[in-house]
Order: C-alpha cells, then structure tokens, then sequence
C-alpha cells in the first residue's frame, strides 16, 4: 500500500508559476514510476509527466514540453512538479500517481493515487 498526499495547488495568473509536491508513504516509493495527471471539468484524465525510479528518465505531454520540470527526491519520498508560464487551460485537478502494469501514458496503468490538488489559471 502507498499512500500519496499532493499540495502546492492554487489559483495564478496566466504566465505564473506554481510548484506541485507529491510526498508518498507506506512501501518504498524509490522503486516505481510517478506520474502526474490532470482532469479538467467534463473531460478525460490525461497525464502531464512521468519520472522513472532514478529520476534519469522524464516524460511529457506535448502541451507542458518546455514549461513544466518533473523531478523526485527519493530520500524525501516526494515527486515534484514545476509549472511555469501556466495557462488558463491547465486549469484542472493534478494527480500523482504510482505506475502498476502497462502504457506509462495511460491512466488504468497506475494503481495508488492521491486525492488531487486543484490548479486554476486566470487569464
């Protein structure tokens, strides 16, 4: 069992920026893959960012490319995501998430989550 607690979530201006944390417990969280995903009203859950075990392997959606830095701090059990130049549609829940089986780009492929912390972007 992992449990996932997300903070750092707020209400910013178009082109802010806002650090997102994601700190884990329970099993050794150094082994799995972390992600973070975002749902936005009336639409799917979609990710944002992944991060292999060693934090030497990164992945990200194409609309984040270039704006956001995803990184973890094993011996903080925490996973990090910097969002810079945010825009109002990156208004959405984030989501950090603990990979199972599967396509790392897919939700259904992640089994522990956290409960969401809300981002809203002014514009």
């Amino acid at each position: 069992q992992v449990e996932l607690v997300e903070s750092g979530g707020g209400l910013v201006q178009a082109g802010g920026s806002l650090r997102l944390s994601c700190a884990a417990s329970g099993r050794p969280f150094a082994s799995y893959f972390v992600a973070w995903f975002r749902q936005a009203p009336g639409k799917e859950r979609e990710i944002v960012a992944n991060i292999n075990w060693s934090g030497s392997s990164t992945y990200y959606a194409d609309s984040v490319k270039g704006r956001f830095t995803i990184s973890r701090d094993n011996a903080k059990n925490t996973v990090y995501l910097q969002m810079n130049s945010l825009r109002p549609e990156g208004t959405a829940v984030y989501y950090c998430a603990t990979h199972r089986s599967g396509p790392l780009s897919t939700a259904a492929s992640y089994d522990y989550w956290g409960q969401g912390t809300q981002v809203t972007v002014s514009s």
